[in-house]
């Protein structure tokens, strides 16, 4: 490794599937971005799905992924959705956002 690399800062959108709410899923996402240095939010969905957007270093965003593949210890993740974008720098943290339904 390069001293001083620094993966290039990207976004990150996911919709998680399977049996990821009632679960803790949101929290355990939270505490997981939190010890990445992410920023975005994570949220349900109407649909039974959890959907979250990351923005930071590419290579934690891809530690994230990961982590989003498994999820909490009670969770059954079927397959996840993913698009990478270029990382907007409009988040402050990372947070849980209220459903809209």
């Amino acid at each position: 490794m390069t001293r001083g690399y620094q993966s290039p800062r990207r976004r990150v959108h996911a919709v998680v599937h399977g049996r990821v709410q009632g679960v803790n899923f949101r929290s355990y996402t939270l505490e997981k971005a939190f010890s990445l240095g992410l920023k975005g939010w994570v949220r349900n969905n109407s649909g039974g799905t959890v959907e979250t957007v990351a923005e930071g270093d590419e290579d934690d965003l891809k530690v994230f992924l990961d982590f989003l593949h498994v999820g909490s210890p009670s969770a059954y993740v079927t397959h996840v959705d993913v698009s990478w974008e270029e990382a907007t720098g409009r988040f402050d943290d990372f947070r849980v956002q209220h459903s809209l339904y």
